[in-house]
């Protein structure tokens, strides 16, 4: 008789702990993965702009010929990191809401 009631308390723990599991999966896959998304999509954008920066200034000094290497490329560097800070700021907020779309405001 034992046996019996020790085998249903095991199989009601089994359910309880596979309903808290699948619980638990879906708060993470919800909250996590689309805060996690959000990061990732704002660190790309980020370097993504300096790298854009980066290549303008090298191209300025040297398809251009203008013969200001190595100015051309850190100029454009600096540009390209305001820029994506800028950027990075605005994306975060937009997933916070934080900053208003308006600057005047």
């Amino acid at each position: 008789m034992s046996d019996s009631k020790d085998h249903k308390g095991v199989d009601d723990l089994d359910r309880r702990i596979a309903e808290a599991q699948e619980k638990h999966d879906r708060g993470l896959s919800r909250g996590q993965g689309q805060t996690e998304t959000q990061g990732w999509a704002v660190g790309i954008e980020f370097v993504g702009v300096i790298l854009v920066g980066g290549f303008i200034g090298w191209a300025i000094d040297n398809w251009a010929g203008l013969g200001t290497a190595p100015w051309g490329m850190i100029a454009m560097l600096v540009l390209g990191f305001a820029a994506g800070v800028r950027r990075a700021l605005h994306a975060s907020a937009r997933f916070g809401g934080e900053l208003p779309d308006d600057p005047e405001e």
